[in-house]
């Protein structure tokens, strides 16, 4: 119900914001035409006399449409009231434990096949219903937040095949409960896996299959299976500013070693693309606030992180601007949508960590200056993991292209005036951005570092 309320919402701002670019459209064809007018001085003037009954019109014509468009919200909203209210008598409480505990979408790779769907059309259909919020976030995270939609993901940590909210008075008990749901029992050394751009965190398991030969294989599994240790996955917004998840991801870890069924000994934290970003972002705020859980982290693995900028985002606003700078119908409503892009994705033009990046700035600037550099933490060993679509890694198109989002040398690391930091950089040739979640090579580092 809260997804469908989400998506309904949506649809009627989409309405809304398209009677803007229309307007939009208007005036820009209106300017190029009184350019025309405004220098043959006989029809200046019943140009303008024209013009000013035409945007008159238009206004009243979009307003109409808008007005219109919130109404019929405004009845959908109270049936829909009506709806929940009578599926709330239906339902069953839920015993005390399970209050802190939301059902997960299954972690397996082969949920996304037709094959799937058809032997099993609920866990499939879930599975698409997910991804298709996951790219609406990434698209539109921020705005969803500014207006309290039921599509925003927020942030939560999945413990095994449910959400815990670890602040909830029996998250701990909870913990417990969903741990014992899958057979494991809570370890001291504690793995937590961060997604990213566009996904959930079950984006982990993609291509199980046919790297591990498991659908249900992951990282966290494999660790699991094979070092005893106990993953958490979290799960958010793509598309808030990754300062704002990176403290949200603070204040959430600081929960979480309050509700852990034990004392933590040792926490590693593993980030694919964004998610490194958001990691690095999460210890900066809790190494300011003097966190309980930075203590605690021992290794931070970046894998395809784009510390110093993604290469897809510099060219997406270069022609945002580009666009905006024609004054032609046909260029101004693209340059207007894409420069609705999320501020997640945004953030990634320069590798974007801290409020100060974007607070009293033009986030569509095409210059960076004056950003802040965020060192590492100096007790942390830090691993950069980079790749190439190339099999060789020097290979020239390796080199250009990177994974084709992330290049080389933005993956591996930002760039520090201070060099007494722990830190490995390692980069594999073959191997394309999403696969750096589940390659078996990957893997391997992730082992290796934790079994040292």
């Amino acid at each position: 119900m809260k997804r469908l309320r989400g998506l309904k919402a949506l649809v009627h701002d989409a309405i809304d914001q398209t009677t803007h670019l229309v307007r939009e459209g208007h005036e820009s064809t209106a300017r190029v035409v009184t350019r025309v007018t405004d220098v043959i001085e006989p029809l200046a003037a019943p140009a303008r006399g024209v013009d000013g009954v035409r945007r008159v019109t238009t206004d009243a014509v979009l307003g109409t449409i808008r007005l219109v468009n919130r109404g019929v919200e405004i009845v959908t909203d109270v049936g829909l009231d009506l709806a929940e209210q009578g599926l709330a008598a239906r339902r069953a409480p839920p015993d005390d434990v399970r209050r802190a505990m939301t059902p997960a979408v299954p972690m397996r790779s082969d949920l996304m096949t037709w094959a799937r769907l058809k032997e099993n059309a609920p866990s499939a259909g879930a599975w698409w219903g997910d991804a298709a919020q996951a790219l609406v976030n990434a698209a539109v995270g921020d705005h969803l937040v500014r207006r309290d939609n039921g599509l925003d993901l927020g942030m939560q940590l999945r413990f095994g095949e449910v959400y815990v909210d670890v602040r909830a008075p029996l998250g701990r008990a909870a913990i417990e409960q969903a741990l014992e749901d899958v057979g494991q029992t809570p370890s001291a050394r504690v793995v937590v896996f961060v997604h990213g751009l566009g996904t959930t965190e079950w984006s982990w398991c993609l291509e199980a299959a046919a790297y591990h030969g498991d659908p249900s294989a992951t990282f966290a599994s494999l660790l699991h299976r094979e070092l005893g240790t106990t993953s958490v996955l979290v799960r958010y917004n793509t598309g808030r500013h990754v300062s704002e998840n990176g403290r949200a991801l603070a204040a959430e870890l600081d929960a979480l070693v309050r509700a852990y069924p034990r004392p933590i000994e040792e926490l590693v934290l593993v980030g694919h693309s964004m998610g490194g970003l958001v990691l690095r972002s999460a210890c900066h705020y809790g190494g300011e606030h003097e966190a309980s859980w930075v203590p605690l982290v021992r290794r931070v693995f970046c894998l395809g992180s784009p510390h110093r900028g993604a290469p897809l985002e510099k060219i997406g606003n270069l022609v945002a601007g580009v666009l905006g700078a024609i004054d032609l119908p046909g260029t101004q409503i693209p340059a207007r949508i894409l420069e609705g892009r999320s501020a997640g994705i945004k953030d990634l033009r320069h590798g974007s960590l801290v409020d100060e990046d974007w607070l009293g700035r033009d986030p569509d600037a095409l210059r960076d200056e004056g950003r802040r550099e965020i060192p590492l933490l100096p007790h942390v060993a830090y691993h950069f993991v980079s790749a190439t679509v190339t099999r060789d890694p020097d290979h020239p198109l390796g080199t250009l292209v990177g994974d084709l989002l992330v290049r080389v040398p933005s993956a591996q690391g930002p760039v520090l005036r201070e060099s007494h930091f722990d830190i490995e950089t390692r980069r594999f040739g073959g191997v394309m951005h999403h696969q750096l979640q589940s390659h078996p090579a990957v893997y391997a580092v992730l082992r290796d570092a934790l079994a040292a």
